[in-house]
């Protein structure tokens, strides 16, 4: 029963609960028309304290096409944050008119924060470089829709592994299903942290290997998942400058791929996925964003208690 719990990480959910999520998820693609109005009467906060353009609308988008109904903010600027108001009293104040709150913050642990203070359910849309769970549901249902399920898959993650909160969300989440392999592609100042593969990947006794070159491995892989270097997660300019360009997919580079590997990316992207491979029948992550809609629809349908 998801009525009311707050989705802070991947691990909030239950395989068994996902599994629900995206079976709902798909049921609304194939007959919208259904859940058109299920939402209505409710309203969604969307709590935005850092910029966001996909995820921000996809919820909104997700809410709207239910029947409910949207407030909030994209900027915090715009907020009592400006004149000191702590996050907590922020979220009793908000939560006493809604009754779902999405947020996004650039500070690590803010979601789980409010969930401590709000009267309704919390979804995390992304915490710094922790985690960011709808992303994961989004990811998941993709694969799902795109590769018949979540086992026997072997993952490429390229790009910035260490900030990249999508990247850690979906390494957790993926690792709880059987026969996967993971293939961690980056320079080893951006390498995937340790407390994912200590403390998640070898108690669970999952496979995984890293590479520095994308061509060398990128032959192995079903699903290949591109980040981009996040400048905002730099203290060094330098730093940036020097490694944003480390890794870029091009067409030379997909032609040593599978025929059936799908490519995904949570964009934004800046010039890690050359526009040359947009038209690639593999490239999958513009499919990726309108999925986001529905896993979206289906998590606040079950958080709120209507389906």
């Amino acid at each position: 029963m998801l009525q009311g719990r707050h989705v802070n990480e991947p691990g909030d959910l239950s395989v068994t609960e996902i599994d629900e999520i995206c079976s709902l998820a798909e049921q609304i693609i194939v007959d919208p028309v259904s859940f058109q109005d299920v939402c209505r009467g409710k309203i969604l906060a969307t709590l935005f304290f850092e910029p966001s353009t996909r995820t921000r609308l996809s919820f909104e988008a997700a809410m709207l096409h239910l029947g409910g109904a949207v407030e909030g903010f994209a900027d915090a600027s715009y907020t009592s944050s400006t004149k000191g108001e702590t996050l907590a009293d922020t979220i009793r104040v908000v939560s006493s008119y809604v009754d779902v709150i999405a947020m996004r913050s650039p500070k690590e642990g803010s979601a789980l924060l409010a969930s401590r203070y709000s009267d309704c359910p919390i979804i995390n849309a992304g915490d710094g470089g922790h985690y960011h769970p709808t992303q994961t549901l989004t990811d998941l249902l993709t694969i799902r829709a795109l590769r018949g399920g979540f086992e026997n898959h072997t993952i490429g993650f390229c790009g910035d592994l260490k900030f990249g909160r999508t990247v850690h969300s979906l390494a957790k989440a993926m690792s709880r299903y059987p026969n996967n392999r993971f293939v961690f592609i980056s320079p080893q100042e951006l390498a995937v942290p340790e407390y994912i593969t200590k403390n998640i990947l070898d108690p669970l006794g999952v496979s995984y290997t890293s590479a520095e070159r994308l061509e060398s491995v990128i032959g192995d892989l079903d699903i290949l998942y591109m980040t981009r270097v996040q400048k905002e997660r730099f203290f060094n300019e330098q730093d940036y400058i020097r490694l944003k360009d480390s890794y870029i997919l091009d067409k030379e580079k997909m032609r040593f791929a599978k025929n059936d590997m799908i490519v995904l990316h949570p964009l934004p992207r800046v010039n890690e996925i050359a526009p040359e491979v947009d038209d690639d029948p593999r490239a999958a992550y513009f499919k990726q964003v309108k999925y986001g809609m529905y896993a979206r629809m289906a998590l606040i349908s079950k958080l709120t208690g209507v389906l």
